[in-house]
């Protein structure tokens, strides 16, 4: 399969996409929409970022055709469903209500082709520094935002070498046991919000770590980012997940990024 042939697929999950940041890769994301199609397109959360936009207005073009984009992919008969994150929370007023097609919601439950039910939300709602220590959620965005800068400029010198894209903010964040801990414990509180719903899984974003896995009774699925790892989830006509990591094309601009997508039945 060549890059020209665009990937089909029952469902797509895309989430902390940051449109309004300098971090966006929004030429990126052009480029997976554009070869990439689905019946049901989820877009679970921090899609734009309110908080940065508050602080100064940064709206390219590339950004408004991304948004155009989507929209498109609607009117050509794709299902869309826009479930806010924290950074895009003041599209939380609007639950219940339908914007150019696209259908605003707190939380949904997406049925699965083989027949799972899976609760599909951001996750902020489990974070405790974002529900009650906002002033620490907006210090540690500007420490986010900072480290994508010196991420921008330091795989910019990896390609001149000739190097592929290796995502350096991503590295140290698993390197610190505290953002190791608190990704562990996000995971096993998301499973069980969906044990306790009465699921048999969840599909998230939030943490910027994109997964699948099985924790306890429940499967485990997370959508990763469009910022630094440039991740989205895929499920096949058979009910299978996987991570599409679209950053691989930058090192293998001539293969199909499906080809260097991980597969894993959830």
């Amino acid at each position: 399969m060549t890059r020209q042939e665009p990937g089909r697929y029952r469902s797509l999950f895309l989430s902390d996409v940051h449109l309004g940041t300098r971090g966006a890769q929004a030429d990126l994301l052009l480029d997976f929409l554009k070869h990439n199609e689905a019946e049901t397109i989820y877009l679970v959360g921090d899609i734009v970022d309110g908080w940065r936009l508050k602080s100064g207005w940064y709206w390219p073009q590339a950004h408004n055709d991304v948004v155009q984009k989507l929209l498109r992919k609607v009117r050509k008969g794709a299902r869309m469903i826009y479930v806010p994150g924290n950074h895009d929370e003041f599209a939380r007023d609007y639950f219940g209500q339908t914007f150019g097609g696209v259908e605003v919601v707190d939380r949904v439950i997406h049925e699965t082709a083989d027949g799972r039910r899976l609760l599909v939300i951001h996750g902020d709602q489990f974070d405790v520094v974002v529900r009650h220590a906002r002033w620490l959620a907006y210090l540690g965005d500007w420490a986010y935002e900072a480290a994508l800068v010196i991420n921008t400029w330091f795989n910019r010198i990896r390609r001149v070498f000739g190097f592929g894209y290796w995502s350096l903010s991503a590295w140290a964040k698993l390197k610190v046991k505290n953002a190791v801990n608190f990704i562990g414990d996000f995971e096993e509180t998301l499973a069980a919000e969906a044990f306790r719903a009465g699921v048999d899984g969840v599909i998230c974003g939030h943490i910027h770590h994109a997964a699948i896995r099985r924790i306890g009774s429940v499967d485990y699925v997370n959508t990763g980012d469009f910022v630094e790892s440039c991740t989205a989830i895929a499920e096949h006509f058979d009910g299978k997940f996987e991570i599409l990591r679209w950053q691989s094309i930058l090192a293998e601009p001539a293969e199909h990024p499906a080809a260097s997508a991980e597969a894993a039945a959830a």
